[in-house]
C-alpha cells in the first residue's frame, strides 16, 4: 500500500502508549483444533476441574496478557454450523464460563476475565447480576462476551421460540437474513439493559451507617424501565454498582449480508473481535465497523477492535506444520476455522501482527490450537518477541480491565440525571 491504512481511519480507536498492542487468548477446552485433546501435552481427564482452568489463566497472567475469554454455549459442541452432531471423537460438554471465571478470579490479580454468555436465551437481569458479582470477586477485572444462537436444539431447552433449519450455505436466504438481523438487534438490546442495570445503583448508594441504621440511600437506586422487542426490565439491580462501573462488553462479528454483526459492534461493544484474512481485508473490516460506530452516534467513544487468529506455534515453521498435519490426520480432515489459521514461529507471528495492526486493529485475540502447547508458546515465545520490539508491556500498568485497555470508568447515567 502506498500509505498507512490507519491514517485514513476515524479517530475512535483507543490510544495505546508507544503503539503498544493488546493481547488476549480465547480458551476453549483442550484447544481449538478438534483433536487437541489427544495430544500428549493435553489433560483431557482434568477438563472439568477447577485446577485445569486455574492453570490456564495463571499462565496467561504470567504472560502479562490483557484478558482471557472463556467459551460457552447452551448445547453440546458440534462440527455443524447450526445443528448437533453425533461425533464421539471430539470434546463434548463444558463447565459454565461465568462460574469458571469466578473460581479463578481470587487466584489472579491483574488479568481480565471475560466469560461468554448466549444473550439469545439468557435474561439481562441474571447476566447483569452475574457479571457485577464477577467484577466484585475479581476487584474490577470482569468482562462479558455476548454471543447469539440460532441453534434449534438450544432453543428447545427453553421453549420460548423456534428457529428454522438452515446451514451456512443459506445465509443469503431472506428468512435467515431477517432472523440474523433480529438476533443481533436483540443482543444490542440485551447489552443496553445490562448496562442500565449496572448503572441503576449510584456509586454512593450504600451508606452502611450503623449508628443511624441506614444501609442504603433508596433515592440512589433507580428503575431502568427498559422496553425492547423481546423483553422488558423494570430494575433496579439487586447488586450494587460494579467496581468498574460498567464491566467490559465484547462480541465476535463476521462479515454478513445484513451487516448486523458489525452493527452490533458499532452500536454496543467496548471490544469487537473480527476475523481479517490479511492487512487489506483488515483495513476494510475496520472501516466498516467504524462506519457502523459513526452511524450509531458513537464516533467519539472508544472501541477496541481485536483480530482473531488460531495459532500453531513452534520453534521452527516446519515443526508447526508437522504438528498441524498430525492433528489433522487424527481428526480425519484438514482443520478449518472462521478465523485465519497461523502456523509458524513466534517471530513470524509477531511480524504478521505488526502488519495487521497497521490496518487499525488495536489488539489480537489468539486462539491456541492446542492450549497445553500453544498457550505457553504465546506467553513464553510471542510475548518476549513483542517486548523486544517495544510493542508489548513489560509489567501490568493497571489493576482493572478498563485500566489495562485505556478506558475510563463511566459515571452512572442515573446519577448524572439526578445531579
Amino acid at each position: 500500500m502506498s500509505s498507512s491504512p490507519s491514517s485514513r481511519l476515524p479517530s475512535s480507536a483507543p490510544s495505546s502508549p508507544s503503539g503498544a498492542l493488546h493481547l488476549a487468548v480465547a480458551l476453549d477446552g483442550a484447544g481449538w483444533h478438534p483433536a487437541a485433546w489427544r495430544e500428549p501435552v493435553s489433560r483431557p481427564t482434568e477438563l472439568f476441574t477447577a485446577r485445569y482452568w486455574a492453570d490456564l489463566v495463571t499462565e496467561a497472567e504470567r504472560g502479562l496478557l490483557d484478558f482471557v475469554t472463556i467459551e460457552d454455549g447452551l448445547g453440546p459442541q458440534s462440527s455443524h454450523f447450526t445443528e448437533p452432531d453425533r461425533r464421539t471423537d471430539q470434546i463434548r460438554g463444558r463447565l459454565d464460563a461465568v462460574l469458571i471465571a469466578a473460581r479463578v478470579a481470587p487466584l489472579t490479580s491483574h488479568i481480565g476475565l471475560v466469560p461468554t454468555v448466549v444473550a439469545t436465551h439468557t435474561e439481562p437481569f441474571h447476566i447483569s447480576k452475574a457479571i457485577a458479582t464477577l467484577d466484585y470477586v475479581s476487584t474490577g477485572r470482569a468482562g462479558l462476551r455476548v454471543q447469539v444462537s440460532a441453534r434449534r436444539n438450544e432453543a428447545a431447552h427453553f421453549g420460548r421460540r423456534t428457529f428454522p433449519a438452515f446451514g451456512i450455505e443459506d445465509l443469503e436466504r431472506p428468512d435467515v437474513r431477517e432472523l440474523t438481523a433480529d438476533l443481533f438487534d436483540e443482543a444490542a438490546d440485551h447489552i443496553e439493559a445490562v448496562r442500565r442495570l449496572w448503572d441503576s445503583w449510584e456509586d454512593d448508594a450504600e451508606i452502611r451507617d450503623v449508628a443511624t441504621g441506614r444501609f442504603i440511600d433508596r433515592a440512589k437506586l433507580h428503575y431502568i424501565d427498559f422496553e425492547g422487542k423481546h423483553f422488558s426490565v423494570k430494575g433496579p439491580s439487586i447488586t450494587p454498582r460494579p467496581p468498574q462501573g460498567r464491566p467490559i462488553v465484547s462480541a465476535l462479528a463476521h462479515e454478513s449480508p445484513t451487516h448486523a454483526p458489525f452493527r452490533l459492534l458499532g452500536r454496543s461493544a467496548d471490544i469487537g473481535y473480527v476475523t481479517p484474512r490479511d492487512a487489506g481485508h483488515a483495513h476494510a473490516v475496520v472501516s466498516a465497523v467504524r462506519g457502523e460506530q459513526d452511524a450509531a452516534g458513537r464516533a467519539e467513544e472508544p472501541l477496541h477492535l481485536f483480530g482473531d487468529l488460531v495459532v500453531f506455534l513452534d520453534g521452527d515453521a516446519a515443526t508447526a506444520r508437522d504438528r498441524r498435519e498430525r492433528l489433522d490426520a487424527l481428526s480425519g480432515h484438514p482443520y478449518t476455522s472462521d478465523a485465519q489459521v497461523f502456523t509458524g514461529t513466534p517471530a513470524q507471528l509477531a511480524d504478521w501482527l505488526t502488519e495487521l495492526s497497521q490496518a487499525g486493529l488495536t489488539g489480537f485475540r489468539l486462539r491456541p490450537a492446542v492450549v497445553g502447547h500453544d498457550l505457553p508458546a504465546i506467553t513464553q515465545g510471542l510475548v518476549p518477541e513483542l517486548q523486544r520490539r517495544g510493542v508489548f508491556r513489560r509489567a501490568y500498568e493497571a489493576d482493572t480491565l478498563r485500566g489495562l485497555l485505556g478506558l475510563a470508568r463511566p459515571a452512572s447515567r442515573y446519577a448524572a440525571a439526578t445531579a
